[in-house]
């Protein structure tokens, strides 16, 4: 009769208790309601309600009966019947019957359903509650992200879920992780440029968002994406998380909930990882620290033996093997050596700590060893030159083997410098790549200094001993050289009798020519901007001397930076022969280097050791000691112009008018330089 009335009923018909309660078991039956008469053979309807209610507390019972009372209802209300119904005479009594029980099930299933939600919701509340104890356990950023988005695929069951983070020097949303139907379905491995799509509007705007229609949004990244809905919730600063349906409205509020858990859960991980990384760097910064203060104080204590070494020392080659000795004497470096830059190219002068084989090596080499190079840039710098591994770096290719063999990575090259004056380089080879730090580095360049200052003091002490000087020769054919462009416009050779450097401004040179033509002469060299006066001083057949005031040159400042003093000059054809006269301590590269700077055309073609007499050297040392400015430059003049020959080359007026001086302002200026020296002189004798 039920099955007649609602044919979405289906009956099952038991005879007895035991049967009805042995179906009700059988889980093939699936029993979603129990309608049961109150008078059954050997029990009643309420005994088997009790034994239903033991089995299955919420299933629907509906007690049918004719026989009913109200104190058996009032019975089967207290035992938890679903519903008391009397049969009434008809056939109505059937579809009310059939309506109870439609409505009694499907009260039941949605409140099964509801309770099974429930527990479904506090499952995967306590599985969420797991999982964020595994993000806090995870060590870097890509680990939680990639867990998070697996716990949404696979605890949460959302197929499609990516996160992005946020890259600030980029101003970008780049992908972290994603599930891999996520990559089947959409390209989520997009980066975010900033202001683009729906993801950078939730990041920027730090409020989650769901969009029930993703294709029906203006900024929506890919107009065609399968994933129709998309429940975006950012992580605060660190990115975004995004979870897609291929339906629309896909998501539920307890979904949406469940999501912005997790996503809080992945912020505060994220939030823990990022702090433990700025720990983890503040104690690895901490400890570089220490490591390099112990390291510069270990440089700090050699430099200061190195120091007590070098005040002691009284010739440069003690200087250069106290500062090597005492380098390696730690394990701080492997060896160090000096490189002198007297010869070209510059080569080893002394070493420690390694054998003469590696030595021999870069001398070998030459110009193309890689440590000249790095020599010359240090030089050429002023400052330390550093190779922080050498077998990274192709210009130390040649020295691969020799940096396996003797154990060394880093190589350090510190000028030797005093003031504008290099003394050449000191070398340092360390075991480790990068091993000298930037602080360590300034403490080098600083001994560099003082061992530059060293070497300029011994080799001053040096010189006042000796009687040594060096000569150097040099070939110049540079337009820019007077005597070049004197000879380029005479006959004959054009020699340089004498010069006098008045001051650093003024120049007065005594030049003669042995086939000279005076006039055209001096009308040439009197349109030059370079020459202030040209005035002659002898003219004869067989030569003139010429006296030519002029403005200061760049070779002049060399020769006064370098006490050097031009011994010889003569040009033929705009090529000048000069023979300077140099102090030992002088370093010959420099100097030639400084000459070139402004004549480039210009040759070193010999260098020799010269010896001069100590009473000459002592005599030129009280003549400047004594001598005025002005008396030393009378005797000069009158000294290069001739005006002690016989007959006189040139008068006391032609000298005063060529110093710009009154005549007997000058006489009174020779006579005291005649005098003064005529005493020392006599002086010395009588001694």
């Amino acid at each position: 009769m039920l099955e007649r009335e609602d044919d979405l009923l289906h009956v099952e018909t038991a005879t007895s208790a035991d049967e009805a309660l042995a179906t009700i078991e059988d889980p093939q039956t699936n029993v979603d309601c129990i309608v049961s008469d109150y008078e059954m053979p050997g029990t009643t309807g309420l005994d088997l309600l009790e034994s239903v209610r033991e089995m299955e507390p919420d299933l629907p019972f509906i007690l049918f009966t004719g026989k009913g009372s109200e104190e058996i209802a009032s019975e089967a209300i207290a035992a938890g019947v679903t519903q008391y119904l009397q049969k009434k005479p008809g056939r109505d009594r059937y579809t009310l019957l059939a309506n109870q029980i439609t409505n009694a099930v499907s009260q039941y299933r949605t409140e099964t359903e509801l309770r099974e939600s429930e527990r479904r919701y506090e499952r995967t509340l306590t599985v969420l509650h797991d999982t964020t104890r595994d993000l806090m356990r995870a060590g870097t950023k890509e680990e939680i992200y990639q867990a998070a988005v697996d716990t949404a695929g696979d605890i949460l069951d959302i197929p499609i879920v990516a996160a992005y983070a946020f890259d600030p020097t980029a101003g970008t949303l780049s992908h972290a992780a994603s599930t891999a139907e996520s990559r089947e379905l959409l390209d989520a491995e997009v980066t975010f440029d900033r202001g683009k799509g729906l993801v950078w509007d939730v990041f920027s705007e730090g409020e989650g968002a769901y969009y029930e229609d993703t294709r029906s949004e203006e900024d929506v990244y890919n107009p065609e994406t399968l994933s129709r809905s998309e429940l975006i919730v950012p992580l605060g600063t660190h990115g975004v998380f995004v979870a897609g349906s291929e339906d629309v409205d896909g998501f539920d509020e307890t979904m949406s909930e469940l999501m912005y858990i997790l996503a809080a859960n992945t912020e505060a991980a994220l939030d823990r990882a990022e702090r433990e990384q700025l720990l983890r760097e503040h104690d690895r910064t901490l400890t570089q620290q220490n490591e390099e203060l112990t390291r510069l104080n270990h440089t700090n204590e050699i430099v200061r033996k190195i120091n007590r070494a070098v005040a002691q020392a009284s010739t440069r080659q003690e200087i250069e093997s106290a500062v090597c000795e005492r380098l390696t004497d730690t394990d701080r470096y492997l060896f160090a050596w000096m490189a002198s830059t007297d010869t070209e190219p510059p080569a080893p002068s002394n070493w420690a700590g390694v054998d003469a084989t590696y030595i021999d090596r870069i001398r070998d080499d030459g110009t193309n060893a890689p440590e000249v190079t790095l020599i010359r840039d240090a030089i050429d710098a002023g400052s330390v030159r550093i190779v922080r591994n050498v077998l990274d770096d192709g210009g130390w290719e040649s020295r691969r083997k020799e940096a396996l063999t003797y154990g060394f990575q880093t190589v350090l090259t510190v000028p030797l410098i005093d003031g504008e004056r290099s003394y050449g380089a000191l070398v340092v080879h360390a075991a480790q790549a990068d091993a000298i730090n930037e602080s360590e580095r300034d403490v080098l360049a600083e001994l560099g200094e003082t061992i530059g200052h060293a070497i300029k003091s011994v080799e001053r002490t040096r010189a006042l001993l000796t009687d040594n000087r060096l000569e150097l020769e040099f070939t110049c054919s540079d337009s820019r050289l007077l005597l070049n462009r004197l000879s380029a416009n005479v006959d004959g050779p054009v020699t340089l009798e004498g010069l006098i450097d008045r001051d650093e401004e003024t120049v007065v040179f005594f030049v003669s020519l042995s086939e000279p033509s005076v006039e055209e002469l001096v009308g040439l060299v009197e349109r030059w901007a370079s020459v202030e006066t040209v005035s002659v001083v002898s003219d004869n057949e067989d030569s003139a001397l010429f006296e030519i005031t002029g403005t200061s040159t760049a070779f002049i400042d060399v020769l006064r930076e370098n006490d050097a003093r031009l011994r010889a000059a003569t040009a033929v054809d705009g090529e000048t022969e000069l023979v300077l006269d140099i102090p030992q301590r002088v370093d010959t590269r420099s100097l030639v280097e400084a000459i070139r700077e402004g004549y480039p055309e210009t040759e070193l073609s010999a260098k020799r050791e010269t010896t001069t007499t100590r009473s000459s050297r002592r005599l030129e040392a009280q003549l400047e000691d004594r001598l005025t400015g002005r008396q030393f430059e009378a005797l000069q003049a009158a000294h290069y112009s001739g005006f002690f020959d016989w007959p006189r080359e040139s008068t006391g007026e032609d000298l005063a008018a060529a110093l710009d001086i009154a005549p007997p302002t000058y006489h009174y200026h020779l006579r005291a330089a005649e005098r003064k020296l005529v005493t020392m002189v006599f002086d010395e004798h009588s001694n």
